[in-house]
Formats: C-alpha cells, structure tokens, sequence
C-alpha cells in the first residue's frame, strides 16, 4: 500500500476512483467478518477505503466504502459469518453494492477499485468476466 501512496501514479489511480488525501484506510484479511471492518469504518464517520491482499492473483484489492445513507434503499444486515472476501466479490461481479452491516441504521455503497499495476487492465476484466 505504501507503493501506491507513495506514487504519484497510485494516487492518482485511487483519486480516479473516489480516494482523496487523508481518507482513511482500513486494512482487512479475507477471512475477516464484514462486520467487524466496517465497525472500524465506523469510527471514522466518512467515507473510507478498505484494503486487502487478494492472495490468489498476488494483487492489492481496494473497495470504496460510503458512509451510510438513509436515502438508499434498505437492504438486509449482513450476517455475522460474511466475510469480507464476499463483499469484494460481490463488488467485482456487480460493480455498485448497496449494503448495511449491523452497526448501521441506514445502507450504504460500495464500488471496487481498479487494481494499480501495469496488468490491472487484465486482472480486473479477466477476475470479472471469469476469463
């Protein structure tokens, strides 16, 4: 993460995308519960990125994350067993997300971010269209 930061380019990149200076970032592993990375969103009261190490492709993996917004449609609370892992899968596959983890009374989105790196072009499209 600090690479990317650290660029130009890779800030740039993540500003393209919704990031801007001072935004907070919260690392996750996979196997993380939803709901306990977004608790620590929560903390912050704006709207944030989550970060994690998709190990499989070896690539850093962002999600922007809104603050909660009663103006969205309600969806159902996430469930204490998702992990983290599902929703990037679900933002990789659909693009936009509406959910609401349980600490929150209203939903919010969530978008992925373009993975930084010179064969992102591939990764993302080949990680979304299953090629």
């Amino acid at each position: 993460m600090s690479e990317i930061l650290g660029s130009r380019e890779g800030r740039r990149h993540l500003a393209n995308h919704g990031w801007v200076q001072g935004m907070p970032i919260v690392m996750a592993v996979p196997t993380e519960p939803i709901n306990d990375v977004m608790g620590l969103i929560s903390m912050h009261g704006r709207p944030a990125l989550v970060a994690m190490l998709d190990n499989q492709l070896d690539v850093l993996k962002f999600l922007y994350i809104s603050t909660p917004n009663s103006a969205l449609c309600a969806v159902e609370v996430e469930r204490d067993s998702t992990q983290i892992q599902d929703l990037f899968d679900r933002a990789e596959k659909n693009g936009l997300v509406t959910f609401r983890a349980k600490y929150w009374d209203a939903s919010s989105v969530t978008h992925p971010v373009p993975v930084f790196g010179p064969s992102s072009e591939s990764i993302t499209y080949a990680h979304r269209f299953g090629a």
